[in-house]
């Protein structure tokens, strides 16, 4: 039985049994139903005893997910972009519309073992774990553990926020040129900040703004709830954004393009980019001509 995530529970948590904290903490089990099961099965240790779903979680604990290595699921064979890869870690352009993990055959997690290569050291994982999620519609970089030393050091980085992300948006609106959103999401601290890259004037929206998403805080749904929170919902949001305001199949405008971290190997500063997808300045482009086709006959400047 390996550990594939650690975590030390922080000052402050109380009145909180271990099934509804552990989804909180750990990449690799999210759901409150998927984490039972985790408990029951015996992949969770508390202070190195088994964890009982019941526990009451007390600061200072050192929580375990351990892998019982059981046999991969079913494969599911989808071509992914690799950015980035070595026999410790690799890193994943996901495509959108489809999720990270979870009880379901079509995800990334099952797709991995179509595109990665297995480990060659002594703490391979048996099964790839990415270390951190993307929303199913976002597109863009994923971080993926191939070794035990991997997921437990990366897990650190990302608890003591050393890893840097950047995402990029379409939103609707204009924003000044940079700042900061300082807005609880659920209850939590979190906090974003901006950077505008383009502006285009819009028939249908008024305006339009490519922005780069800085994420301080890596709480779900975070940059979306913080743009639209600014008024200027990222486009094609069909949660957080305006009803009449999503296009129809051209999904969310939304896309991890940089992630900076240390190797959890090596120790070298890893910083991986791309560039987002065609459709971001190509929509922005298409509204740019409209707004210049179309502006003197609707009298707008």
């Amino acid at each position: 039985m390996k550990v594939i995530e650690s975590h030390i529970v922080p000052e402050g948590i109380s009145d909180i049994r271990l099934q509804d904290y552990a989804p909180s903490v750990f990449v690799s089990i999210s759901s409150y139903q998927g984490m039972k099961k985790a408990i029951k099965r015996g992949r969770i240790l508390v202070d190195g005893v088994l964890g009982k779903t019941a526990l009451w979680v007390q600061s200072g604990q050192r929580i375990e997910l351990c892998d019982l290595e059981l046999p991969p699921a079913k494969v599911y064979e989808l071509q992914l972009e690799i950015v980035y890869e070595d026999e410790h870690i690799a890193v994943v352009n996901k495509p959108a519309g489809i999720s990270v993990s979870g009880n379901m055959y079509r995800s990334i997690q099952n797709a991995l073992p179509f595109n990665l290569k297995l480990s060659s050291c002594l703490d391979a994982l048996p099964v790839f774990r990415p270390v951190h999620r993307l929303d199913k519609p976002t597109c863009g970089l994923l971080l993926i553990a191939k070794t035990s030393q991997a997921i437990g050091n990366l897990g650190v980085q990302f608890e003591n926020r050393e890893v840097n992300k950047q995402y990029t948006a379409v939103v609707i609106g204009s924003l000044p040129d940079k700042g900061k959103v300082d807005m609880p999401v659920d209850g939590k601290d979190a906090v974003s900040s901006f950077q505008v890259i383009r502006r285009n004037n819009s028939i249908r929206n008024q305006f339009l703004s490519m922005v780069h998403l800085f994420p301080k805080t890596g709480r779900t749904h975070q940059l979306r709830i913080h743009m639209a929170g600014m008024g200027t919902p990222i486009l094609g949001d069909k949660l957080y954004g305006s009803e009449g305001e999503i296009l129809r199949k051209k999904g969310l405008f939304l896309c991890a393009t940089a992630i900076q971290f240390h190797h959890p190997f090596t120790n070298e500063l890893m910083d991986i980019s791309i560039d987002p997808p065609y459709k971001f300045g190509r929509f922005m482009k298409m509204e740019e001509k409209r707004w210049l086709k179309y502006k003197d006959d609707l009298g707008l400047d």
